[in-house]
């Protein structure tokens, strides 16, 4: 929302407008303290913008949200996007879009820099020999909540099924999955559309904070009015973005080098994140470990340990992987392997990323014109419930890694890690029974591995 706008609304409701550095400040705050994944981050912004700040109003920023669900990609960045771009025009989301992801960036390169180079460090190895086995358990409970909510009846359980056959019995890749399960999902909306109404998750409570900066009826500013020539203006600039340096790195790499093979592998990532970063964790598996061989089995659940332990997207674990692949195959040379790595990772950021932002500035503005309540299409109602299956592939991918470090042998009991099964199995208590924090179930998983490493 324009500055003249804020300050009539202001004025109106006793309300304080917003300037572009007081956002700014706020943007860049939330980007150190985001953590808990989507659903905390989400939680965050509700708290801070809609019921103590008052930027806007409950049911403009679930209007918000409903948008963001339905798009590929993290719907916490993208909500954060849509909101700076609301309040502050197109340069308003692209500082709230890169602040939420910047902070966590640096961190986990620093930190990717200190498991790679330093991870055989006594220490090290604990803290992740505790960490580990509470991924496992932070998965299999998504999985959980996620089919809970998405799987109603016994069609969207026959999809999430077939789906967990396809990845887990066939090795079938992530975006046949993906593909197929819209296929169904448009077929069966057309003949069987009771089968595949899914609520977002995300209905309106009903519950008043105050009159709001951007309020339930405040009009529609002139920025975000929708406009055919803004619509081209905004693809094509997302296209020249996009391409300019895939063409960079082609031109000076070459289209087999481990960069440019990044950039195009994680741009197809961003637009198969269905359902959140649980959903495209097996696409970047497949991808990164068995198909380009950037990282081992362990070196991905440590990955995405690290990344459960940072602000931001849990997403930005592509970062990690782009750090250590060019990293250990030291595309630069052995001398500047660091170099290789942190270049790696902003490039991975940047194609996982640009989608999101192009998504919203093309779109939102359909969005707020129209002001309709967003639903669940058939084919999204189909994709939710593969993503299920997919997710309960994926918690038993790690929970094979973490259970049976060395892999199966003739004795299942000789090669089991009865440690890490039982801090598996405290930390999946903790979360589904007890509700506990995924952060301090972490950090007390933690603290057990490094007492068992040091003391056993």
């Amino acid at each position: 929302m324009d500055q003249t706008t804020q300050e009539g609304v202001a004025q109106d409701n006793n309300l304080t407008p917003v300037s572009f550095w007081q956002a700014f400040l706020f943007w860049l705050k939330l980007g150190f303290i985001s953590f808990g994944g989507p659903a905390g981050q989400i939680a965050i912004m509700h708290q801070e913008l809609v019921e103590r700040r008052r930027w806007l109003s409950e049911r403009r920023f679930l209007h918000a949200l409903n948008y963001c669900m339905v798009l590929p990609g993290p719907e916490a960045q993208q909500l954060a996007t849509y909101i700076g771009w609301l309040m502050h025009k197109t340069w308003g989301g692209i500082m709230a879009g890169v602040l939420f992801v910047l902070p966590s960036l640096i961190i986990l390169i620093l930190l990717s820099w200190v498991y790679i180079a330093f991870g055989d460090i006594s220490w090290v190895a604990g803290l992740f020999y505790g960490i580990k086995p509470a991924v496992a358990a932070i998965v299999a409970q998504a999985a959980h909540r996620i089919g809970s909510k998405a799987l109603k009846n016994r069609m969207l359980w026959g999809i999430a099924a077939a789906a967990f056959v396809a990845i887990f019995a066939l090795d079938v890749p992530f975006p046949y999955i993906v593909l197929v399960a819209a296929l169904v999902g448009y077929a069966g909306g057309r003949f069987y559309p009771a089968s595949f109404t899914a609520a977002s998750g995300h209905q309106q409570s009903g519950k008043f904070y105050g009159a709001a900066l951007i309020d339930d009826y405040t009009p529609t500013p002139e920025h975000a009015l929708f406009s055919w020539p803004r619509l081209l203006l905004i693809c094509i600039t997302g296209l020249v973005l996009w391409t300019v340096p895939m063409a960079l790195l082609n031109a000076i790499f070459g289209w087999e080098h481990t960069l440019t093979q990044m950039a195009w592998f994680f741009t197809t990532a961003a637009l198969l994140t269905f359902g959140g970063a649980y959903a495209v964790l097996p696409y970047v598996y497949q991808g990164a470990v068995d198909h380009y061989g950037w990282l081992t089995p362990t070196q991905m659940i440590d990955g995405l340990a690290l990344g459960e332990t940072t602000p931001g997207p849990l997403i930005m674990v592509v970062a990690f992987v782009g750090f250590v692949g060019a990293y250990v195959k030291a595309v630069f040379g052995p001398d500047m392997v660091f170099l290789a790595g942190a270049l790696a990772a902003c490039i991975v950021t940047w194609f996982t990323f640009l989608p999101s932002f192009i998504f919203i500035f093309a779109g939102a503005p359909f969005i707020e014109t129209t002001h309709n309540d967003l639903k669940f299409t058939a084919p999204l109602s189909a994709i939710t419930a593969a993503v299920v299956g997919v997710i309960l592939n994926l918690a038993l991918f790690f929970a094979y890694h973490v259970l049976w470090p060395q892999g199966f042998g003739d004795d299942l009991l000789a090669g089991f890690d009865w440690p890490s099964a039982l801090i598996a199995v405290a930390a999946f208590v903790a979360l589904f029974q007890y509700k506990v924090n995924v952060m301090k179930v972490i950090a007390g998983c933690a603290v057990i591995g490094l007492l068992f490493m040091t003391f056993v």
